[in-house]
Order: C-alpha cells, then structure tokens, then sequence
C-alpha cells in the first residue's frame, strides 16, 4: 500500500496565499481617499463597461482588485445581501461593516476549505454625515478585515503607490486635488502617461439625499484634473558631487 504524500497544513495555508497574492498583484490598483466631499475612489482601467468600482447600496460602495469574474460574483452577493436587510428590517441596518464581515466570513472559509483560494481583495465604504462617520473596510483574500482610514490602496503594487500618494496627502483635502494627487501617484509608479479616458473614478457625496454614489464621465474628469493627460513626474535631480570649480582669492 502506498503512503499518500503529507504536506503540513501551514504549508497549504502558505502556498494558497502565494497564489492569491501573485493573482491579486497582476491587478491594477485602486486608491480610495477620504475628502472632504465624502469618499473617492480611483483606479486605472480602460475598460469602459467592466467597473472595479460600484454601488452597493444608499450610502455604501464597492471596490476590488483580482480575478473580475470572482469579486463580480461577490459584489452580485453583497448587493442582495444588503437588499433583503434593508427590507426586511430597516435601510438604517444596512452597513459596510455588516457586509465586510460577511465578505470576511465568505473568503475565510473559502481560504481554508477549499483548494483555490478567491484571487481578489476588497474594499467595502461607507460615507457618513461628517468625516468621523466614514468607514473604509479592507478585506483581503484569506478573510481579514481591517478598518481603514485617510486613504488606502490595494492591489498591484498597494504599498508602493500608497507610498507615493501619501507623500502628498493632507488631511481634509478636496475631491479635485485628491483626485489629481492620485492620477499623478498611479502615472509615476507605473511610469507612464495616464489618459484621463482610461480612469475610472467614483465619489461617496455625503451631502447626496440618499443615493450618494456618483460615477464620474471622462469629461468630468478632464475637467477635474484640468487636463486629457497626466504625465510621470521628471526624476529628481542628483544632488551628489558636482564638478562645479572652485573660486580662488586674487
């Protein structure tokens, strides 16, 4: 009789968040910021009809990075979720905490139990009547969820262009100049021109009614930015040694 191969069950744990994470960097990042307008949410993608960026309910919205087909799946989930809580109880019960730890629940047990592990990463936001009310989930592929704040960026290089926005960030800063500081952090980490018809960007508007998610048009865009294009911004300059000459007393 043979003896089946025995791998450890940290090393499975292991080797399916690897996979995950190598599926997750392939995507193009997506920043969301807290501005004084409500929340906003930008991200690189050409494709004019597939949206990484989405509505979930009156106050709350959805963003991912992954494999499109896995967190389109979970965005279809979590926008009935929310549906039959707010009808079977009231709108009010409705929260991005409730439907981030639902997606929490769901990629956890996926993680563990089965043998692919989800290649996405989520954010799940929530904008309330003043700053102190917004919350920002993330929820990344083995289940853990933590609350941000400021801004945060997932997927791709997430550390990387979170780095590069936040060398710029303010607190309280307004849509149009957070918008233009994250198109600038995207064109440099990808050192590359960034068309403003390749964007897709979003906004929470805390002073909206009701619905308060507002997708953005590429002219709006445009004319946000005040430009078709954002270019990588020119290296630094070296400030080592430089071969100026040197002055001498007459």
């Amino acid at each position: 009789m043979t003896v089946p191969f025995y791998v450890s069950p940290q090393q499975v744990l292991n080797d399916r968040a690897e996979y995950a994470r190598k599926g997750i960097a392939r995507g193009r990042s997506i920043l969301a910021v807290t501005v004084d307008e409500g929340i906003l949410f930008v991200a690189e993608n050409p494709m004019r009809s597939l949206h990484k960026i989405a509505e979930m309910y009156d106050r709350i919205a959805f963003a991912a990075v992954g494999r499109y087909n896995e967190f389109e799946s979970l965005r279809v989930a979590g926008v009935r979720k929310a549906d039959i809580t707010g009808y079977s109880y009231s709108r009010e019960d409705v929260t991005a905490r409730g439907l981030a730890g639902a997606y929490a629940q769901t990629l956890g047990h996926i993680f563990t139990t089965e043998m692919k592990p989800m290649e996405v990463e989520l954010l799940v936001a929530e904008v309330g009547a003043d700053g102190d009310g917004d919350h920002v989930f993330r929820v990344t592929f083995d289940g853990q969820i933590t609350d941000e704040t400021g801004f945060v960026a997932i997927g791709g290089k997430a550390d990387d262009l979170a780095e590069r926005f936040g060398s710029s960030y303010e607190a309280q800063m307004g849509a149009p100049d957070a918008l233009e500081a994250a198109v600038q952090a995207l064109a440099d980490q990808a050192e590359r021109t960034i068309d403003a018809a390749d964007l897709e960007v979003a906004l929470l508007d805390r002073s909206a009614a009701r619905r308060c998610f507002q997708r953005m048009a590429p002219e709006e865009i445009t004319e946000m930015l005040g430009t078709d294009t954002v270019d990588p911004a020119a290296p630094a300059p070296d400030d080592g040694d430089t071969d100026t000459p040197e002055t001498e007393d007459g």
